[in-house]
Parts: C-alpha cells; structure tokens; sequence
C-alpha cells in the first residue's frame, strides 16, 4: 500500500524585524516553533491566541497541522509575524479570504523601530534644554 501524500501550503510572515517561515500541513492541530511546542517556545497564553487567530476564525484548528521557522525581534513581533504566515498559507489553501480581510489579517504591519537621529538621544528624545 502506497503512503498518501499529504498537501504542503506555506506562508512568509513578517512584523517588526522579525521573519517566520510557515508551512500547513493536513493534521491533528499540532503547532511547532523552532523545534518546540507553541506553548512551551511562547511565554504568554495571549500571544499563543494572537497566533492561533486565523484558523478561530477560519474553524480550521484541529485540521492543520503548522511547523514554524522564525528568527529576529522578540516574542511579540515572532507571534505576529506567524500569524501573518499561517494567514498566507491558509489563503494558499483556498480558505475563506473576505473572512481574513475584514479582521484585518492580511494586512502587513508596517510599524518598526525609528531610527536614532544625530543631536537626539533617541529617535525623537532631545536633550534637556538650558536657557542659561
């Protein structure tokens, strides 16, 4: 008996500096991070929902299984970052795209780190001023 291949879909996912690689596989709903359970590589129960986001809303999250690569930025900027992948791969997949659209998933967030400007002691803290 020959073994049934099963359906690869991926999506890239990016967010503040961070990068994530996302591949759905057909499966039980099991969710790897780098090697690791979501809720052991997650610190927060809400960033593990953040991420879960568009398969509640799809009712896709016992069906696919999702292995992660992320690298870059912390946690915060990580779990989005996979949520903007698994919302790629899932729209690879043929769910429901105004579903997404109108929770606003699709979406990149286009927010990042200012840079520092010369005289400034960050991107927009002046020094003190002194009138004498």
């Amino acid at each position: 008996m020959a073994k049934k291949e099963s359906l690869q879909y991926y999506g890239t996912g990016r967010r503040k500096s961070s990068i994530a690689r996302v591949y759905v596989v057909e499966g039980k709903g099991n969710i790897t991070i780098n090697g690791r359970d979501v809720n052991e590589y997650m610190p927060y129960a809400t960033l593990v929902m953040d991420l879960k986001q568009p398969l509640t809303l799809t009712g896709t999250e016992g069906k696919y299984d999702i292995k992660a690569e992320v690298k870059g930025g912390g946690f915060t900027g990580q779990a989005g970052a996979i949520r903007l992948g698994i919302t790629r791969a899932l729209l690879e997949a043929g769910c429901d795209r105004k579903t997404l659209k109108v929770a606003g998933l699709i979406t990149r967030d286009p927010r990042k780190k200012e840079r520092k400007k010369y005289g400034l002691k960050a991107a927009r803290k002046a020094p003190q001023f002194s009138k004498r």
